[in-house]
């Protein structure tokens, strides 16, 4: 009897569960000539991972709307939900689940994890019969190379031999970084104070916080929020609609007291409300690869120089033939993107001039660096003088949020820096931009504001923070913002340099940031074993002048092999998402997204092709 080809993929979020999807369509298509042994493994939840785990409160929103996101590399055709054809997370709240908010409204991350393990069990009930998938819910604590492919050392005890192995272990705990530390240390020496480490909020104590606390928050991401919602929302508390539109915020009394910053003093910013039609895909027509490419000042790029004012170019370029269309139609705002394109060479045209002679004169420029750092290098006489313009600032972005980005040349100019990271990818992924433009041009500078912009939540989220600010439950420290121990008080200390008499004591701090990853810092189990075996190494991009330890696992090209500590490619191995990050860029992204396939889908097909191939020859 033939013996069945194994392949594990370790790590059954979106990632994994994406890798699954395209090995059962895979083998649907092209049937193997042996039988096959799928195995998911998750230490968590099988199915959707630890950060879509389907307990946890359901006041953890996901930051995309439910219509652009999906499980399945192909839309529902008719038949039954299987791998290469079935529903977006929208289309399958609105069928099975009450409370579906439309396509353009947002989904618990609790719900999207019941949607994943939706797509799973379709998976499973659609592979042909030479197929198996089995569900193991433990954890991979070893890796190592065997005569035929590798051995997986389960916690359970129970050794698994695989021919294939792909690694989607998503976000890791890394170890508590130093200025932590020694807060964690400080709060040792003193009862009464904690430390909360950074964490998935969802897994974070956060029940533990007593209502009244003083708590300081570190952190004004995505993270924050979810910390927001759960000490608002989920303590009973409720907000409503004012008379003069704004939310009123109505406590419960089971509250803490949150001080909140960042090192921009600036929230995410809200999203802007979808208004594109479905399937929508916007093409670049000034940044593109190619384009870099052919004006590059070098062979190895350098983003503030080769990148950046090409990508900013086709931001201006939309934001000015969006306010145009608004203006004066659809054919005036094709007219100036016509001209923009006749116009691109060697340097590029001066986007604003143009805009000018089509009638966009009037027309505020777009400063990116202002708008994701609009504190930078200020100071605040007084706590009361930053609220007043941070309110002033974020009602103001909500306005525009709420436009949408069809109607707001703003949203619709912010978006293609969304629309156009698979061309950043391709500008820097695996090295090619030169070492100190990598750790400082893109990776210290570009990647943080950003994310500020584009990255940010749902508008009603920074409503309600706005409603908290009103009542007193939050206040955002400013931009620089520290944390200290206080041995004069015995209690932490909150405070932004940049805005005089800021300094709050707090008895509890919460790390909201997201960690960071490192493979040298990541202490699974797992990883530790894979770095010791010289299985996995750090991605080090070098060049004659300098040294950039990026922290990401070295991979190949598509189809995404480690690289060992020998420089050698470990072809029955693959790795895909976070893991790799800096060797590859953005890969915390959960979903595939409707429509034509995306880097998401591609890369999980590039594993599949060449984890099934020795199964498709006889």
């Amino acid at each position: 009897m033939t013996r069945p080809w194994r392949i594990a993929v370790v790590g059954s979020g979106p990632r994994g569960l994406m890798v699954t999807e395209r090995l059962a369509a895979r083998l649907a298509q092209e049937p193997a000539h042996r039988p096959v042994e799928l195995y998911v493994i998750d230490e968590v939840e099988v199915g959707c991972g630890r950060i879509y785990r389907t307990d946890q409160p359901e006041w953890f929103l996901m930051n995309t709307p439910v219509g652009l996101i999906t499980a399945f590399s192909g839309a529902s055709d008719g038949g039954p939900a299987r791998a290469g054809a079935g529903p977006s997370l929208g289309q399958w709240w609105h069928a099975h689940l009450p409370g579906h908010p439309g396509p353009d409204g947002y989904a618990p991350r609790a719900v999207y994890g019941r949607y994943l393990r939706f797509a799973l069990d379709a998976i499973e009930s659609g592979l042909p019969s030479h197929v198996r998938l089995t569900r193991v819910h433990d954890s991979v604590l070893d890796l190592e190379p065997t005569a035929n492919g590798h051995r997986l050392t389960l916690a359970g005890g129970t050794p698994l031999d695989v021919d294939r192995a792909v690694l989607t272990t998503g976000h890791c705990r890394p170890p508590v970084d130093a200025p932590l530390r020694d807060l964690a240390e400080f709060a040792a020496r003193h009862p009464g104070l904690r430390c909360i480490s950074g964490d998935s909020p969802a897994e974070m104590p956060l029940d533990t916080v007593p209502a009244g606390a003083a708590v300081g928050v570190l952190g004004l991401g995505l993270s924050f929020f979810d910390v927001m919602a759960a000490f608002t929302t989920g303590r009973g508390g409720l907000f409503t609609e004012g008379a003069d539109g704004e939310l009123v915020y109505h406590p419960s009394g089971a509250e803490p007291v949150m001080v909140a910053g960042s090192r921009s003093g600036l929230p995410l910013m809200a999203k802007g409300d979808n208004r594109r039609p479905s399937g929508f895909a916007y093409r670049p027509v000034l940044f593109t690869s190619e384009l870099v490419r052919r004006h590059a000042s070098g062979p190895t790029l350098d983003f503030a120089t080769d990148v950046l004012p090409r990508l900013t170019a086709e931001i201006e370029c939309v934001y000015y033939a969006t306010a145009l269309r608004r203006a004066h139609g659809e054919r005036a705002a094709a007219a100036f993107t016509d001209e923009v394109v006749s116009l691109d060479g060697a340097t590029l045209p001066d986007i604003r001039a143009v805009a000018g002679r089509h009638g966009a004169a009037d027309l505020a420029p777009i400063d990116l660096e202002a708008l994701g750092r609009p504190f930078a290098g200020r100071t605040f006489d007084d706590p009361k003088e930053f609220d007043g313009e941070l309110a002033g600032l974020l009602r103001g972005a909500v306005a525009e949020a709420e436009r949408g980005n069809v109607d707001s040349p703003l949203m619709a100019a912010l978006d293609i820096i969304r629309d156009t990271r698979w061309v950043v990818r391709e500008c820097v992924d695996f090295g090619r931009l030169n070492p100190a433009s990598h750790r400082d041009d893109f990776l210290g500078a570009f990647v943080p504001a950003s994310s500020v912009l584009v990255a940010g939540p749902p508008p009603v989220r920074i409503r309600q923070l706005l409603a908290l600010m009103d009542c007193g439950l939050l206040r955002v420290a400013g931009p620089e913002t520290r944390v200290e121990g206080d041995s004069a008080s015995g209690r932490f200390r909150i405070f932004s340099p940049r805005v005089v008499g800021s300094s709050t004591p707090v008895d509890i701090v919460i790390d909201a940031r997201v960690p960071v990853p490192d493979l040298g810092r990541d202490p699974a189990p797992l990883t530790a074993n894979l770095r010791a075996r010289g299985l996995w190494t750090e991605f080090v991009n070098q060049d004659a002048d300098d040294r950039f330890e990026t922290g990401g696992v070295a991979v190949t090209t598509a189809p995404f092999h480690p690289v060992d500590r020998d420089g050698r490619p470990g072809t029955g191995l693959y790795v895909l998402g976070v893991p790799t990050e800096n060797t590859r860029w953005f890969t915390q992204v959960g979903f595939a997204r409707p429509g034509p396939w995306g880097d998401f889908v591609r890369d999980a097909d590039a594993i599949a092709e060449h984890a099934l191939a020795e199964t498709t020859t006889s």
